[in-house]
This record gives C-alpha cells, sequence and structure tokens, in this order.
C-alpha cells in the first residue's frame, strides 16, 4: 500500500505552458529563439497558462491534487540573466502560489526546465563558469522571495536529456568537449542549489531531477553487457553519483578517459562538493532502454529506425535497439512499466533517499469530441500501469513518497508541438488555430480523481 500522506499531484513547465512571451519584463529564452518547424505550434502564446492559472489549479484541486510541480522562468525573474531581478514577476508568482495554498496544493518547483535565458547563451551558457555564478545569483532570489512558500525545490530538469539530447531539447549541437564542460557546470551549479537552499530555506527540501531509464543489455554477450553498463553510466549515474555521492562514477570516467576527456573535480570545488547533498531525489521516467555493442560497420542510423537507436549511439561503446519483448505507442516510444519498477529499486539501492515521481506520462493524439469529451483510455492504461509498478517498488520497501505525473494541462511539445497532448486536462488549440483555449478535463482525469481518493490502484481490478 501506498503511504497515507503520498503526495499526489501533477507537473508541467514554464515555456511550454504560460506563453505570455513578452509580457511583464519577460526576456528571450534558448527556446524562444530556437529554429522551429514553423507547422507546430511555439511558445508565444502556449497553453496561456500564464493568464489562466487559478483556472488551471482551481479544476486540479478539484480532482484532489495535493501537488503542482511548476517551473519559473529566469527569463521572467532577471530578465537579462544577471542583473535586475523583475518586481512583475516577483509579484505573479506570489499570486500563483498563494492561489496554490488556497486550494489546498503544495508547490513543488523546477528552479530551471531547459530555458537558459538566449544573453547568457550568446555569452558561451553552460559551458562557461560564468553561468554558474549567474544561477547561483538566480536561485538565492527564489529561494529569498519564495522560501516561506515553496516546501519543494527542484534543481535543474533533466541534464541528462539536455546534454545527450542537446539539438532536439535545446536547437543546438555540443562538441564532446563542450559537453562535459556543461555537464561539469551543471553539477557544480546544483551543488550551489543545495547549499543556498538549506542556508536560506531551513525549513524547505531540495532535490535533482534527472530522467532516470534504466538500460538493458541486448543480449548475454558480455560485450552488450559492457555496453548497458556504460550507458547507464553516462545517462544515469554520471548525475546520480555527482548529486548524491559527490564522486565522478568509475564507468563514466573510463569512457571519458578512452574519448579524450580529463575530468576531475576542482580542488576549489571539493568542499562544495562533498558537503552538500539533497534532501530526496526527483525521478522523470517514461520508458527503459535497450543496448548493444555496435556491429562492425554500424553508425547512428543503421538498422529499424526508431525513437531510441536515433538517439542512442556512441561509436565503439553502444548502439541503441528496439526491445522486441517491448509495445511501442504512437511517437515509437517503448513501453515498460516492469522498468519503472527496476529503476526504482536501483535508485534505491544505489543512493537511499526518499523519491518523488516528478513525470511519467502518455503522449497521444487526444482527440476532444462534439460534446467535449476526450477518452482517452490508452492514457489511463499507461498511468496505471506504471502506479502498479510504483505500488509494487514501496511494498518493496522503496520509499517512494509522491507521483506527479506529466503533464497537469496539455502544453507544447518542444519538438512536436500540441499534437503531442500528455496532459490531464485537454486544452482548446491546435497548431496554429488558438481556438478558445478552453479547458476540458479527460478520461483520465476523473479516472485519476478516483486514484488520489482511494490512494492507489487495484491491482485486482481493471485499469480503465
Amino acid at each position: 500500500m501506498l503511504p497515507a500522506n503520498f503526495l499526489w499531484g501533477a507537473s508541467l513547465s514554464a515555456h511550454q505552458t504560460e506563453g505570455a512571451a513578452t509580457e511583464d519584463g519577460k526576456s528571450q529564452s534558448v527556446q524562444d529563439v530556437r529554429q522551429r518547424n514553423p507547422k507546430i505550434a511555439d511558445f508565444s502564446v502556449a497553453a496561456d497558462h500564464y493568464h489562466r492559472y487559478a483556472e488551471d489549479i482551481n479544476l486540479l484541486a478539484k480532482a484532489g491534487i495535493k501537488a503542482l510541480r511548476i517551473s519559473i522562468p529566469w527569463t521572467r525573474i532577471i530578465p537579462d540573466g544577471l542583473g535586475a531581478v523583475n518586481p512583475l514577476a516577483i509579484k505573479h508568482y506570489h499570486h500563483v502560489f498563494n492561489e496554490m495554498h488556497n486550494q489546498g496544493i503544495e508547490p513543488m518547483v523546477t528552479t530551471y526546465h531547459f530555458d537558459l535565458p538566449q544573453v547568457l547563451q550568446e555569452q558561451g551558457g553552460w559551458i562557461k563558469q560564468s553561468t554558474v555564478t549567474a544561477y547561483e545569483k538566480y536561485v538565492k532570489v527564489l529561494f529569498k522571495e519564495f522560501g516561506s512558500e515553496v516546501k519543494y525545490w527542484l534543481t535543474i530538469n533533466e541534464p541528462n536529456v539536455m546534454l545527450l539530447a542537446d539539438r532536439k531539447i535545446l536547437g543546438f549541437s555540443y562538441t564532446h568537449q563542450e559537453r562535459y564542460q556543461a555537464f561539469y557546470n551543471l553539477m557544480i551549479a546544483e551543488k550551489k542549489a543545495f547549499q543556498a537552499c538549506h542556508q536560506l530555506c531551513p525549513q524547505a527540501q531540495i532535490g535533482p531531477v534527472p530522467n532516470i531509464s534504466y538500460v538493458y543489455p541486448g543480449s548475454a554477450k558480455p560485450q552488450d553487457i559492457r555496453a548497458a553498463e556504460y550507458f547507464n553510466a553516462i545517462r544515469n549515474w554520471a548525475y546520480l553519483d555527482f548529486s548524491v555521492r559527490g564522486i565522478i562514477n568509475p564507468i563514466f570516467q573510463n569512457y571519458l578517459h578512452q574519448t579524450g576527456i580529463d575530468l576531475k573535480i576542482k580542488a576549489e570545488d571539493e568542499e562544495l562538493v562533498q558537503q552538500n547533498f539533497p534532501d530526496f531525489l526527483g525521478m522523470n521516467y517514461y520508458t527503459s532502454v535497450t543496448v548493444e555493442y555496435p556491429k562492425a560497420g554500424q553508425n547512428r542510423t543503421s538498422g529499424v529506425s526508431d525513437q531510441q537507436s536515433e538517439d542512442v549511439y556512441e561509436k565503439g561503446f553502444y548502439k541503441g535497439l528496439t526491445n522486441p519483448y517491448l509495445s511501442k505507442n504512437d511517437f515509437n516510444w517503448t513501453v515498460d512499466p516492469l522498468g519503472l519498477q527496476t529503476t526504482l529499486e536501483v535508485v534505491n539501492d544505489r543512493y537511499h533517499l526518499p523519491i518523488y515521481i516528478t513525470e511519467n506520462g502518455l503522449g497521444a493524439y487526444d482527440e476532444l469530441t462534439a460534446d467535449y469529451q476526450v477518452h482517452d483510455d490508452y492514457r489511463i492504461n499507461y498511468l496505471s500501469a506504471h502506479l502498479q509498478s510504483i505500488q509494487q517498488a514501496v511494498d518493496a520497501g522503496v520509499p517512494v513518497q509522491g507521483y506527479l505525473p506529466w503533464s497537469a494541462i496539455d502544453l507544447v511539445s518542444v519538438h512536436e508541438g500540441m499534437k503531442k497532448r500528455y496532459g490531464l486536462i485537454y486544452v482548446d488549440r491546435t497548431e496554429q488555430d488558438l481556438k478558445t483555449l478552453a479547458r476540458y478535463p479527460k478520461d483520465s482525469y476523473f479516472w485519476y480523481q478516483q486514484v488520489i481518493k482511494n490512494n492507489g490502484v487495484n491491482k485486482d481490478a481493471k485499469t480503465v
């Protein structure tokens, strides 16, 4: 059974939902200026959550949600990245948190969600130590202004995905050297956030929020098993080992040495790294990954083209492949609820910290009926199966403290626009037509309402 105080919630991010891209002093982020397919929605209006946050929070409260994960845009708080604080933004988010508390919803706030101020990117972005300094100033503003209103803080959303899928997520590519310069700076920035939060908000808790997907070997061949160990280390453990243990993962270090990267914790950072640690782990999970050792002549696009083999390839180390034992959804993602249980158990064995599932969800082509309903049984099936895996992990002793699926409302996918809908609540717009932007709860909303009321799903009952 899930604990009585289990934190039922939902998640969203600012740049994918808020819109109001030029209002109240907001500057441009890397997401605002990136080259996008003109046929898909941009972030200028998105779901108009900036203006409709009270309506959205009210709908979520009616579902029984007790926590809402949001992000605060750096571009609103300090529009030029490092200079003056914007009082209009401070006022706005005080209103947002006041509305949440009035509705009985606990904020869980991500300080950074893929939306670096463009002015800092033009100065070098995360490959420059100056961005670490700017981030430290920014998060101190957040902790000082909102520390009495926010109990749960998250640092940097999915730094592993941001670096490994840089062009897809950010719109530009790092060199190999730059990627691991950025890795180190992101990890030091996170440590500075831990330190500042514990100093300025001693009553609050803070944690990292990587995307953790356990990596399977494609076969029992020793080379395939080693390939999986490499990718587990590069994709998962490099980030959490630095955050929680204050070390550079050994298999990750071996990979770096073989690829010409000399990475070590700098002497001036040792005290920071060894004395500042998270209170919990935020974990985003959608599916597992399967890799093999690359065969002679293989490259990134060899074999069956799918979501994983497009994204996962390193010559001489690993290549992604479709797992034949898993089904796939409409967006070519494999579906693996058991993988979530395995991932939770392995993460718990490694780190021994409370865990919040901060993202888990299904993107799909939802259709609004003539009577304003969305029958998304496929999403209910997905969420139900993953919740059952969470319950199995909790029964085995894994301290999962909350579940905040992606996403609370429909939002603009970073690279697939509005057509790829994740929300429990439908937002009435298309890629180019804003229509009414009205909100309509989906079947999954009402299902989740009952799940929260019952504090879990019945594993013996039908999922729909």
